[in-house]
């Protein structure tokens, strides 16, 4: 399997996995969708959970990138930046796209903690954790670390709220909520 044909059944993987689950969604389902053969599929991925580990390792390069990107461009510097890390999250939720977050799902279907899919999900989480680590550095945050924790609750428990609810204004007020966390986090510096 060429390159851009791997990269095509991992992207259509990807889709089909976020919209319809991990396990829910069998081979004979790929490859109606996708359009590549059973037999290309294990020629390139011995086993699915291969080309589920590729799907969220290309989630997290879609969502992540769109993460930081969308937050530097919406603001320059780091205080404003957390808030906008939250303004770039309502931008995702409010999309077409959104249908909660892969990560979590990833995490609901495979529960052991050993599994290379909740690995791959756990570090998603971990690396978006940091970022939020590293604005809040260099925001001056007196624990970092603590204040990058909060807000990251608050964007987890939006984008869950968002998705059961079917309600985006939920991203406003976790928001809200960071803006007094900021505050709070850079009085005490």
């Amino acid at each position: 399997m060429s390159a851009s044909k791997r990269d095509e059944l991992v992207a259509k993987a990807k889709d089909i996995f976020y919209r319809e689950g991990f396990h829910a969604t069998g081979m004979d389902r790929l490859v109606a969708v996708t359009g590549i053969s059973k037999t290309s599929m294990y020629n390139h991925f011995r086993t699915k959970d291969e080309l589920i580990l590729a799907a969220l390792e290309w989630r997290h390069r879609e969502l992540y990138t769109r993460l930081t990107k969308r937050t530097e461009e919406l603001a320059t510097e780091a205080k404003d930046r957390l808030l906008a890390s939250f303004d770039s999250l309502r931008e995702w939720v409010e999309s077409d796209e959104f249908n909660s977050c892969m990560f979590i799902k990833a995490s609901s279907e495979y529960p052991d903690p050993e599994h290379p899919v909740r690995k791959v999900a756990a570090e998603h989480k971990r690396l978006v954790r940091s970022y939020l680590t590293d604005l809040a550095k260099d925001a001056g945050a007196r624990d970092p670390e603590e204040l990058a924790t909060q807000l990251f609750l608050l964007k987890e428990g939006a984008v869950i709220s968002a998705y059961m609810e079917g309600n985006a204004d939920i991203v406003a007020a976790a928001r809200s909520a960071a803006v007094t966390l900021i505050e709070t986090a850079l009085a005490d510096s």
